[in-house]
């Protein structure tokens, strides 16, 4: 029996990039589809944002002043939607009802983010997509994550990334980095662990919505921390 009821699974862009480390890797985009899928099957709503760092990220794209820094934000909430009719086509593909809702409204492609309407797609068991970010420049995919989860009431938000929680530094570049089991909202703001921004760190705090960070690349480990399985990943509340 799963303990949360409604989730909201932020993925990097990157992450579907795969060893290419850019663009849309089809395998992976396959392997997360089966991973949801198994949310669903444990009778669990899913709602998912995807960054778009795979194709744009706007804070590199304004870095030489071409592009100002307005612009950059823009084409990065464009390439999660890329990310998202992706993400959909793959669930889709394995047999899940899945719904895009974008920030920025684009009815040829999916619905316009509406509250009440995505509330009412999770509980007839679709997964939705919230792509586009916040739909404002300054605020990261992190951020929409957050905020999306707090409106649509998720009971936990769970960053999937490529390892198996927070450290106290980076384990790729330390090989003597410690994991953090679990640490509070303000511990990650102090010590600057970068969980997610700090504006979505501040976020989940106001609203008391704990973050799980895990690995994505470990089969079955979104269902078993929602199962209570909590030896594979780190939580922040």
């Amino acid at each position: 029996m799963t303990k949360n009821k409604r989730v909201l699974v932020k993925f990097s862009g990157e992450a579907l990039a795969g060893e290419a480390g850019h663009g849309i890797d089809t395998k992976i985009l396959k392997y997360i589809a089966q991973e949801i899928k198994s949310l669903v099957n444990g009778g669990i709503e899913v709602g998912i944002v995807i960054g778009g760092g795979n194709i744009i990220r706007g804070v590199t794209a304004a870095q030489d002043g071409i592009i100002k820094r307005t612009s950059g934000d823009y084409m990065g909430m464009l390439a999660t939607v890329i990310n998202g009719v992706a993400m959909q086509e793959a669930c889709e593909h394995a047999g899940l009802e899945v719904r895009m809702q974008t920030a920025i409204k684009m009815e040829q492609i999916a619905e316009p983010y509406i509250n009440r309407k995505a509330c009412r797609h999770l509980e007839k068991g679709r997964i939705v997509i919230f792509a586009a970010g916040t739909g404002n420049p300054f605020f990261t995919t992190d951020t929409a994550a957050t905020l999306r989860a707090v409106e649509i009431g998720a009971e936990v938000i769970i960053k999937a990334t490529k390892v198996d929680g927070v450290y106290d530094k980076d384990p790729v570049k330390f090989s003597d980095a410690v994991k953090l089991d679990s640490l509070t909202y303000d511990q990650a703001l102090q010590d600057h662990i970068k969980v997610m921004d700090d504006t979505s760190i501040a976020l989940a705090k106001d609203n008391r919505l704990p973050i799980i960070v895990c690995d994505m690349s470990k089969e079955g480990n979104l269902l078993d921390i929602l199962n209570g399985n909590m030896s594979n990943c780190s939580i922040v509340q």
